[in-house]
């Protein structure tokens, strides 16, 4: 086993791998919760003990806490075991902080479930080593010393799993020490080589093992990706001389798709492509009055076309949906399709299946309700009067678009359906193909959202749409990073077809391009809805929603126009996306840091990525520093935590701004002036140093 683990240092990369091999016995007594090395607080966890979440590449920072008593040494390794079964042997340092918290990196390489478990271990070598160097050096029990030291290195020689050159060796220092000589064993006691040796391949008396916990292993696109939602009705609809609108297909939307390409995203999200119902349909600007030809809701699922498994006519054929996947794909861009557990009053389940719905006491079907809103072309479903049914039917739903092509569904309020049924589904789904994923839309409290990344959900919205002040933005980034990050991922949406913050509303166009650079780069998964590089800032009064919303009505968007003119954000998110390409830091959650700022307005954060996991031989640090006053020019000091990459406090370095292309030479504390107008955000790398 040793010799296979050892062979996969150059796939599994860790900040200290080791060769596997089997430790001493535990000597605790089974009836006992303690062990003899107590072992704790391991991480990667999950509440309720479901299975961590990592994504192919993801650095996972494992830790534990472990201790023994008296002043003998420990160690601590962390055993790995890969979806393929194979095991890799890893060594954990302390953190020296008083908390006995020891912790090790580890680069995930294979996608699937690996397993782990902590083993602590009495490091005799360096108990001894640490006793000798001490006493010889004070002319202390000298000879006790050496006779031990003798002893100990005997022992490690009779190991049959030892490399022959080292059991040699080991006899021959074993030999020396046996003297009782002082300088041979401060000698020995304090040899890096031999130190080393015992590194790798511990000597030990007493060992504890933890539980073995598990960790799934997503692909790469579940953890990174930047993601354009649009609507494909509106691309390429056109007005006709009747004042109608002759809806987009599927054909024309295809046009689109090379300039969504190349501002670098990497997931297109459509809202439901389904037959939409005409009972109730809702009018411009979500009206109760429709007027010939408003298309309605995409989210009033259902008619006499069909409903979740069908197409709308309009957008063309299951042939045409079809194309249409295979030509993103050619663009380097994957659907995501919105997954909307619900129906308007014509789809063919109400009919069908009225056990799928709640009865009210007057015999009609209960709408779907936010209070005091209510949607009246939208019916609920109801899990409980036939989950059998009910349930199988959504699986086959699910299961149909995956045939169509489809790896990754956007939920729509998957907080309004039994977390249960969740659990279940994803379950069901990814044990079938575990590509696929499911992207939680659950703006809800905060025990709810957590409670559907544990139960199965890969990704997640969050409150970075609300969170604008500095203040609230190092609290909520330290929180998605540090806190929730072994299992909850979230994407930070800028905005939404429901959504537009104030914050945009009356930011102007700093307050876009601020939201976008900070989104970009504070965590691997964000996305954007279609028309916030047009700078779409007017909402329906009294509302966070854009006027004319797009859910009601058809959006006619001269893209190409606004970018000639210079309009366009188009510009800043292919840099941006490009930029997140370009730097493996950017493309972690776990690495946020926040620094410190004399401005109240200016948020300073970095993220750092050692050498050992870049795949470039060379570290790579973005440090981002942003005014978050839309309306403002900002002149204040920086200071920064240099030691996280390697810098010692009032050493310089050059950084360059990946915006603009400015190089300054920077140390922990820097003045900086940032322009709302004209320059709100430095996004700098750090140069390397020759």
């Amino acid at each position: 086993m040793a010799a296979r683990a050892g062979t996969r240092s150059s796939a599994l990369r860790s900040s200290a791998q080791i060769p596997t091999r089997a430790l001493a016995g535990d000597t605790g007594r089974r009836d006992l919760r303690a062990t003899r090395i107590p072992l704790s607080d391991g991480t990667p966890s999950v509440p309720g003990g479901y299975p961590a979440k990592a994504f192919v590449g993801e650095v996972v920072p494992f830790g534990v806490v472990a201790f023994r008593e008296g002043h003998d040494t420990i160690g601590v390794h962390l055993r790995l075991t890969d979806p393929r079964g194979e095991e890799s042997l890893h060594r954990l340092t302390p953190r020296n902080d008083g908390t006995d918290r020891w912790a090790v990196d580890i680069a995930l390489d294979v996608q699937g479930t690996w397993t782990y478990r902590f083993e602590a271990f009495s490091d005799d070598f360096a108990t001894w080593a640490h006793a000798a160097s001490l006493k010889v050096a004070a002319d202390v029990d000298v000879d006790v010393m050496a006779a031990l030291g003798a002893e100990l290195l005997t022992r490690a020689a009779a190991e049959k799993d030892r490399p022959a050159a080292q059991r040699t060796r080991l006899r021959a220092d074993a030999a020396s020490l046996a003297g009782g000589d002082a300088a041979t064993t401060l000698r020995l006691s304090t040899d890096a080589g031999l130190a080393q040796l015992f590194a790798d391949r511990p000597t030990t008396t007493l060992r504890s093992t933890s539980d073995a916990q598990s960790i799934v292993v997503d692909r790469t696109a579940a953890g990174v990706a930047a993601w354009y939602e649009f609507f494909p009705r509106s691309e390429g609809a056109k007005r006709l001389k009747d004042g109608t609108v002759k809806s987009g297909t599927f054909r024309t939307a295809a046009k689109r798709l090379p300039a969504v390409a190349a501002m670098g995203f990497d997931v297109l999200y459509l809202v439901p492509i389904h037959p939409i119902g005409t009972t109730n349909r809702k009018g411009r600007n979500n009206t109760l009055t429709t007027e010939p030809g408003d298309p309605g809701s995409p989210y009033a699922i259902g008619s006499a076309d069909g409903g979740h498994d069908a197409i709308h006519p309009d957008l063309g054929t299951a042939q045409d949906f079809r194309a249409f996947v295979r030509a993103a794909r050619k663009e380097g861009l994957e659907i995501a399709l919105d997954l909307a557990l619900q129906a308007s009053p014509d789809h063919p389940w109400v009919t069908e299946h009225p056990e799928w719905f709640t009865t009210l006491p007057d015999g009609t079907i209960a709408y779907a309700e936010n209070p005091p809103k209510k949607y009246q072309d939208i019916y609920p479903l109801n899990f409980d009067n036939d989950p059998e049914g009910i349930y199988a039917e959504m699986l086959r739903i699910v299961q149909h678009w995956i045939r169509q092509g489809v790896k990754i569904f956007r939920v729509d309020n998957p907080h309004t359906k039994p977390l249960q049924f969740w659990e279940w589904l994803i379950a069901v789904v990814n044990a079938e193909d575990p590509d696929v994923i499911f992207l939680a839309e659950a703006f809800t409290r905060p025990a709810v959202m957590r409670a559907l990344a544990a139960v199965g959900f890969q990704q997640s919205y969050s409150y970075f749409t609300w969170r604008n002040t500095k203040a609230e933005l190092e609290e909520f980034l330290t929180s998605v990073s540090q806190e929730t990050s072994d299992y909850m991922r979230p994407n930070l949406f800028v905005n939404t077809h429901d959504i537009l913050t104030e914050y945009l509303q009356f930011g102007g166009r700093a307050a876009y391009r601020i939201r976008a650079c900070i989104a970009a780069t504070a965590a691997p998964l964000y996305g954007v809805y279609a028309g916030y590089e047009l700078f779409e800032n007017v909402a329906r009064p009294g509302s966070e929603e854009n006027i004319d919303n797009e859910k009601y009505e058809y959006k006619f968007r001269d893209w190409e126009g606004e970018e000639e003119r210079g309009d366009s954000l188009a510009p800043l998110l292919r840099s941006l996306n490009g930029i997140r390409r370009a730097h493996p830091a950017l493309r972690q959650l776990r690495n946020f840091r926040a620094h410190w700022s004399d401005d109240d307005a200016v948020l300073v954060y970095s993220k750092h990525l050692d050498a050992a996991f870049t795949g470039t031989g060379r570290s790579d640090t973005i440090i981002v520093v942003a005014n978050v006053d839309p309306h403002s020019v900002r002149e204040t000091t920086v200071h920064l935590d240099t030691t996280l990459w390697g810098i010692a406090p009032g050493e310089s370095f050059e950084v360059e701004d990946l915006l603009t292309g400015a190089v300054w030479t920077w140390n922990d504390h820097n003045y900086v002036r940032l322009d709302a107008f004209t320059e709100p955000v430095h996004i700098l790398t750090v140069k390397e140093r020759s």
